[in-house]
């Protein structure tokens, strides 16, 4: 992995450079120039863009109670987009635009989640299911109440929880 990351690291400046002379050659410095600061400046209005889309449904999401794992995964695919898309060059910006097209991404959602469940990761628990991990989870309030009303301030040991007669049970299993 560290050999992939050092001849990544090595091998995108050269094949930039390769292309910029290439591109130079054929349209011009200045038309060059001009090409890498717009695919900058469209790219950057389009992350500008998606990012408050993926933040919204990141929002809603959290406001239902449910894990925002693909809105997570649009935002680090916006990231790397935005890091590719102020890095100079026609091959970076390239990579950077296929991240901001959306089937895109879904596809490269499928093949993280694919591959992270290979690995043994499992997704994380949506919040207000009644269960976690096959256990029955009991959302109410509690007041502890001792055994012995003398014994309030001395040792605890004894103590009992005692549920109110509001107590809400909630299992949301079908």
């Amino acid at each position: 992995m560290a050999l992939l990351i050092l001849l990544v690291l090595i091998g995108t400046p050269i094949v930039e450079i390769a292309v910029f002379i290439e591109v130079g050659d054929r349209v011009g410095l200045w038309p060059t120039v001009g090409g890498i600061l717009a695919t900058a400046a469209i790219g950057m209005a389009i992350i500008r863009i998606q990012g408050f889309t993926v933040l919204s449904r990141a929002q809603e999401n959290l406001q239902a109670e449910r894990f925002p794992a693909l809105e997570i995964f649009d935002g680090v695919c916006l990231v790397l987009a935005g890091a590719m898309l102020i890095t100079p060059g026609f091959v970076t910006d390239t990579f950077g635009f296929l991240l901001l097209i959306v089937p895109l991404r879904r596809l490269a959602a499928r093949g993280a989640w694919s591959y992270a469940s290979r690995r043994g990761f499992n997704a994380p628990p949506n919040r207000g299911t009644g269960t976690v991990h096959g256990t029955t989870v009991i959302d109410g309030e509690f007041q502890e109440v001792p055994d012995d009303p003398e014994m309030q301030d001395a040792d605890n040991s004894t103590d009992r929880l005692q549920l109110p007669d509001q107590t809400v049970v909630r299992n949301d299993d079908p």
